[in-house]
């Protein structure tokens, strides 16, 4: 297959945690079509109280390619960049049409809400609060974006609730998600 035969459409990159925006700047850099849908929300700090811009799908951003290996190389070197969404063979492309809503959703002043970020029985660690570095068992949502976390010890639990956007889950290869402040 030759380079003119590639199609140009729209994939899933997965990020580290929290490198949403340093992987979005790292694409342009390099000249790549990118989307970070971004939506304005109230920040959840005590100290603050002001609205900030925060990424409608973390972990995750929108880059177009055609999938030639030195696109797809050049994308997934790029600092923070995890891997192109897909299946085992190949990635799976968004229709253009998912990208066009999008763009037109984040556009609007209105509230975007999307769907659970966990599912009962997710491996889950704690990224950020008081208690950062649990590991433990997503266990259901609790009130307003609060979700509570089981740790397991001694055949018996304890739970911790938290807000939701201080967990992440524990990705199916085990590693860990990037903790604010190690090295």
């Amino acid at each position: 297959m030759n380079s003119n035969e590639l199609t140009w459409r729209w994939y899933v990159l997965h990020t580290r945690s929290r490198f949403e925006t340093v992987v979005h700047d790292g694409l342009t850099k390099k000249a790549h079509d990118v989307f970070l849908p971004k939506v304005r929300v109230r920040s959840k700090r005590r100290d603050r109280k002001v609205m900030i811009d925060v990424p409608l799908f973390p972990g995750y951003v929108f880059v177009k390619s055609n999938l030639h290996p030195t696109h797809h190389i050049d994308i997934v070197k790029t600092v923070g960049a995890v891997r192109l969404i897909g299946n085992k063979q190949i990635p799976v492309a968004v229709p253009d049409e998912t990208i066009h809503s999008l763009r037109i959703m984040v556009s609007r002043d209105s509230q975007v809400q999307t769907g659970s970020k966990f599912r009962k029985g997710d491996r889950v660690m704690v990224v950020n609060g008081p208690f950062t570095g649990i590991i433990g068992t997503f266990s259901r949502y609790r009130g307003s974006d609060r979700v509570i976390v089981h740790i397991d010890a001694l055949g018996q639990f304890a739970s911790v609730e938290v807000d939701e956007q201080d967990v992440e889950v524990i990705p199916a290869d085990g590693t860990q998600p990037f903790l604010p402040g190690s090295s």
